[in-house]
């Protein structure tokens, strides 16, 4: 993530989450001027990678319920490879 803006890297899932719904948002309105609309799709597709990055980062320390062969419950690290 070192490529994107400090202010992004920064933010939760969910905060970045909800600054791209509302970009989407006014996008979608269709107000403003053309390079604000740049910016905030440029904006829009930061906080997109930051997110899909944190989900990854999230999915790696899911783990994953085993049964062992002799019927005991334990856990094991999700195998993403």
């Amino acid at each position: 993530m070192a490529d994107l803006p400090a202010d992004i890297a920064a933010l939760t899932f969910e905060d970045a989450l909800a600054e791209l719904e509302r970009i989407v948002r006014q996008l979608e309105d269709g107000k403003g001027r053309l390079d604000e609309a740049i910016e905030a799709y440029t904006r829009g597709v930061q906080l997109k990678r930051h997110c899909e990055t944190k989900l990854a980062e999230a999915q790696a320390r899911v783990e994953r319920i085993v049964l062992g062969s002799d019927g005991s419950i334990g856990t094991q690290p999700t195998d993403l490879g």
